[in-house]
């Protein structure tokens, strides 16, 4: 792997991870010595990051991790009302409905395990993504599954905000088994309601989380 690759992988976990925090300076010189690279891959990196929407420009110097605001969790839910909904549609008419019986299966395992000492909930993260991916291969849509990615980076750190609610998690659990349950039984409009259940929720919930950042008033 490529020195570029290496840091833009490393930097991302740690940004999507929150080990590195909004406004974290992403100094060339200082993630050079740490990462063990010189520093034209690590500014390969910034600059890929930058693009994804993970770091931004810091007054002219470098960048710095970006931050998420309300407004930013908003917009990012306004674009997935529209791929996940689509997406669980075209899965229920395309897909195969043992799989997601199997998912929902899964999903109630999953859930049982939530209340277990797993800090990080790996059991039920890990089947949530397999479900994301079950969706993508039974809607056969290739540049819905491209613009899914893109989205799916910003969303698993707003997913880090909610992994301190239990209570949350459970719920969402549930919901995942009714989408799940809906593309098994080939019933898009139920696929659809029960998305936007879950999307409507996930976004209440989500705007609750104490480490967004403020919005800056817009210039008049």
């Amino acid at each position: 792997m490529r020195a570029g690759e290496r840091a833009y992988r490393a930097l991302r976990a740690d940004i999507v991870e929150w080990r590195l925090l909004p406004g974290h300076i992403l100094g060339e010189v200082e993630l050079s010595e740490r990462l063990g690279i010189s520093r034209t891959p690590v500014r390969e990196a910034l600059s890929r990051l930058t693009a994804d929407g993970l770091a931004q420009p810091h007054g002219g110097r470098g960048v710095v991790v970006s931050g998420i605001s309300a407004e930013d969790v908003r917009a990012l839910y306004e674009l997935r009302d529209s791929l996940d909904c689509r997406a669980a549609e075209l899965a229920a008419r395309r897909g195969d409905s043992e799989v997601f019986r199997g998912l929902e299966r899964d999903l109630a395992r999953a859930a049982e395990a939530l209340t277990d000492d797993d800090p990080d909930h790996v059991a039920y993260y890990t089947v949530v993504a397999r479900m994301d991916a079950a969706i993508d291969e039974a809607a056969a849509n290739p540049f819905l599954r491209q613009a899914q990615a893109g989205v799916r980076l910003h969303l698993a750190r707003v997913r880090k905000l909610s992994k301190s609610d239990p209570a949350r998690l459970l719920e969402a659990a549930v919901e995942h088994r009714r989408i799940a349950r809906a593309i098994a039984e080939r019933d898009p409009a139920l696929a659809i309601a029960t998305t936007r259940v879950h999307l409507s929720n996930a976004l209440h919930h989500a705007l609750t989380a104490k480490e967004l950042t403020p919005v800056r008033p817009a210039a008049s």
